[in-house]
């Protein structure tokens, strides 16, 4: 059996293993059967997140945000759209820094929105600042 890579449904949180050396055009969460190639952002809490951080062997891209931020709001929907470009090679996933301060302490955000790439359970990249659609692909591409 060829080698596999774990992913981290974004419904139920839990680790999946699929094969990574085919083209995957079914993949489905063994325990809730949600489908692995969605690609919406998922919000996360403290606990998710260290699941996706830790359990997955693809980047996660995490965007820090707050409701009161125009520039936050500026950028969701870059953020979204750029996720739609990552079946399977990232996780894209949002944390309400008004929800969860103590994630955003843990990870020193000064400023919103911040992006922060993670990949094997570290931070690998971070920007802070809007950025549209494309420089987010770009910024991504760099890690897949």
């Amino acid at each position: 059996m060829g080698k596999k890579i774990k992913i981290v449904c974004p419904n139920c949180h839990k680790t999946n293993a699929i094969p990574a050396d085919k083209e995957i055009h079914k993949a489905k969460c063994g325990a809730c059967g949600y489908s692995l190639l969605q690609t919406h952002p998922v919000s996360l809490d403290e606990n998710s997140f260290e699941k996706h951080i830790i359990g997955s062997d693809i980047p996660v891209v995490v965007d820090f945000w707050a409701d009161w931020c125009g520039p936050c709001k500026m950028m969701a929907p870059n953020f979204e759209a750029a996720a739609t470009h990552f079946p399977l090679k990232a996780q894209f996933a949002k944390i309400n820094t008004e929800h969860y301060p103590a994630l955003s302490q843990r990870f020193g955000i000064r400023g919103i929105p911040t992006i922060i790439i993670f990949k094997n359970g570290v931070e690998v990249h971070r920007v802070s600042g809007a950025l549209d659609q494309n420089s987010i692909i770009n910024l991504v591409s760099q890690f897949v």
